[in-house]
């Protein structure tokens, strides 16, 4: 495992405290984040990063998806209802704007 060191950085209390709330709301630290954008850098050799709060649609599915994970179930019983369900919202979403 690689050896870590400390990083100290300066930044205006009431960014620090509205960053930390944004970073909590993705479950992400501070610290999280610094890493995310350091390996970003090294990896791509840019700033480029783009993270947001998820809305709340998508806050649902992750807390769905966290709950099946932790009680080891699934939301459809096998690989057959996956597509039958993700044909049906395909072609329902087709059929909803060839209606309009």
């Amino acid at each position: 495992m690689a050896r870590s060191t400390m990083l100290h950085v300066r930044v205006d209390e009431e960014i620090k405290t509205q960053a930390s709330e944004a970073l909590a709301a993705m479950g992400l630290s501070v610290s999280d984040a610094v890493r995310i954008l350091l390996k970003r850098v090294v990896n791509d050799q840019a700033i480029l990063l783009e993270l947001k709060v998820p809305n709340a649609q998508t806050r649902a599915a992750m807390e769905e998806a966290h709950a099946m994970a932790k009680a080891r179930t699934a939301r459809l019983e096998s690989a057959d209802a996956l597509i039958d369900d993700l044909e049906n919202a395909r072609f329902g979403a087709s059929q909803k704007a060839s209606q309009q």
